[in-house]
């Protein structure tokens, strides 16, 4: 099952390194990544696949956003078919 994964936050070091190994400890797989600093701001979309995570979907999405949190990091975990669904005309 595939995920999207959006990351905003003002421009730190880091940012890329703590999310990818928050899913890589959960045993989540980054099938695509884009990131781009926008003067400064970091913004980033993922594609990832869950199916084999070790976390349920819900514990995946509270754990991420709770990490952002903490440092003042905004993340948000939709799965893919809710993601299309919403983006349909």
């Amino acid at each position: 099952m595939k995920a999207i994964i959006t990351v905003n936050a003002a421009d730190t070091v880091g940012i890329i390194a703590f999310v990818s190994t928050y899913l890589a400890n959960h045993n989540v797989n980054i099938l695509d990544i884009s990131q781009t600093i926008m003067q400064e701001y970091f913004v980033m979309i993922m594609l990832i696949d869950f199916e084999k995570s070790d976390i349920p979907f819900d514990e995946l999405q509270k754990g991420l956003r709770a990490e952002g949190e903490s440092r003042n990091v905004v993340i948000r975990v939709q799965r893919e078919d809710i993601f299309h669904a919403m983006h349909r005309i």
